[in-house]
């Protein structure tokens, strides 16, 4: 890795009515260095990123790229200098080419020819060992591959600084190494990227540097290397992690002498094959496995979320028909599910709204919540859960993404379930909500709650699960408890059928 620095910014601040966002931040960027920029939501990172961008103005501070102050005064300025984001959400045009996304807007005294565009991107695809084709549709590349393109496009723009927010939160493990190839390949070449991401284990495995915010403030910066895990998360957070070591201490026979709160036999629906299940009052259980061995499908099995069809179900021990999400919502069962933004919050409907949105459905139309009780509900569940919204009023859509899941967790927990399915709760957000959200679950348990939890995060289940529904190729294919929940045993029997 070079040494030359690439990118200072010093001092940088940045005031928002009655928020001091950025106090006086420092940050700096090695030629040919991954610099992992780490905090939680709320810590500061997107908004030091949109003054490096242009898009907001500093209100303090100094940035030198290359050597020499620079004042950024519109993201196009940014990409003139030499700096681009590639977001998480792509931003290119998926009815177009791939040579023509990366081309398109392109300022130039003359025009490109169509087979000379082609030809130039087909050399810089290759260049940088992309598996794709100038004339294809981009909206025919998978994920990975469009992150790539919009990669390749700013690489072409003679980037030197590459900014990648988030790039991995919609890829599997393969589509994950194919773009960390691509980094170390710029990296090699000595672009500086910036890379932000809420993935521990892939800061670790790619980044040469870590600097942390929290509070609008600079933690420190440190190598990779030197800077163990569970104090990265510390820092982070702001307090230590002795509590989440003691996470995972179930009361496993308090659990197993409680009744069976739910039990299903060959349940299987248009997406699930047939499986048996139950869980205790109590007890906070998972499904586990790879990606697409049937765990989001079983869950939605229960719930009545896809079409049942077929297995028999008992709650409390009775025989009950479960086939519509309002039926097993009438039996006390509340599902979070695994895309927040498809199936769970409406995005332009208000924090107050979005909360009692299920409570309004058990209730049915003929019994409207009134305006009081639903304002009184929201202020509750914000303050109860600690959810950052400037007032109950504000869209949910604006909200970051760990705010926007604790409000579909109030709107389940209005309705007072007595069991809990929650799909990839954590999912793509900050260590300390993902911390708050299994205390919650356990805190549940305690309190008489069944929780089905699920998470691509095999330690954050064994934090949290007294029993593990191990399962591949969409069958259950092992049950670990006790002295087996521990992530070898896992992967053992992932791997190998019963552990």
């Amino acid at each position: 890795m070079q040494e030359e620095c690439l990118l200072t910014m010093r001092g940088i601040e940045k005031r928002f009515p009655g928020v001091l966002a950025l106090n006086g931040v420092d940050f700096s960027l090695r030629k040919g260095e991954i610099h992992a920029l780490m905090g939680e939501n709320g810590a500061g990172k997107s908004t030091l990123i949109k003054v490096l961008t242009g898009v907001y103005q500093m209100d303090g501070g100094e940035i030198r790229l290359s050597g020499e102050n620079i004042v950024i005064r519109s993201p196009e300025d940014a990409q003139n200098k030499g700096i681009s984001t590639v977001y998480q959400e792509i931003t290119l045009c998926p009815n177009l080419t791939v040579s023509e996304n990366m081309f398109i807007g392109r300022k130039s005294g003359f025009v490109i020819r169509h087979k000379d565009r082609e030809k130039r991107a087909d050399e810089i695809l290759k260049r940088l060992g992309i598996p794709a084709r100038s004339t294809q549709l981009l909206g025919n590349c998978s994920l990975a591959v469009q992150q790539m393109v919009a990669i390749a496009r700013a690489v072409d723009m003679q980037c030197k600084v590459l900014i990648l927010d988030e790039p991995t939160s919609s890829l599997d493990d393969n589509e994950v190494q194919m773009l960390f190839k691509l980094m170390r390949d710029l990296r090699g070449q000595g672009v500086g990227i910036i890379f932000v991401t809420h993935f521990l284990e892939q800061v670790y495995e790619v980044s040469d540097r870590i600097t942390v915010l929290r509070n609008g403030e600079l933690v420190g910066e440190y190598l990779t290397e030197e800077l163990p895990q569970v104090q990265l998360v510390s820092k982070m957070i702001g307090k230590e992690l002795e509590e989440l070591s003691n996470l995972g201490d179930s009361e496993d026979n308090r659990i197993m002498a409680q009744e069976v709160f739910y039990e299903a036999k060959g349940l299987s629906s248009t997406e699930a094959m047939p499986f048996d299940f139950s869980i205790r009052k109590g007890e906070v259980n998972g499904f586990t496995g790879l990606l697409g061995s049937g765990r989001s499908e079983s869950v939605r099995a229960i719930f009545g979320a896809d079409k049942v069809n077929g297995g028999t179900v008992t709650v409390k021990g009775k025989p009950v028909k479960i086939t519509r999400p309002v039926e097993a919502m009438k039996h006390g069962i509340g599902y979070l599910a695994e895309d927040r933004k498809r199936d769970g919050i409406i995005a332009d409907l208000s924090v107050r709204e979005n909360i009692i949105l299920a409570l309004q459905v058990m209730n049915g139309i003929f019994k409207p919540i009134s305006r009081s009780e639903s304002e009184a509900f929201a202020d509750e569940y914000i303050k109860a859960l600690n959810i950052k919204t400037a007032s109950r009023e504000t869209p949910v859509g604006s909200l970051s993404g760990g705010n926007q899941q604790k409000v579909i967790l109030a709107r389940w927990l209005l309705t007072h379930p007595d069991y809990l399915i929650l799909d990839e709760p954590t999912r793509g957000i900050d260590v300390g909500t993902k911390l708050e959200i299994q205390k919650l679950v356990l805190k549940l348990a305690e309190e008489g709650v069944s929780v089905t939890f699920i998470s691509s995060e095999v330690e954050e289940m064994l934090r949290t699960c007294s029993r593990l529904i191990v399962m591949r190729d969409r069958h259950i294919v092992g049950e670990l408890t006790g002295k087996d929940l521990n992530q070898t045993q896992v992967m053992k029997t992932i791997a190998g059928g019963e552990g």
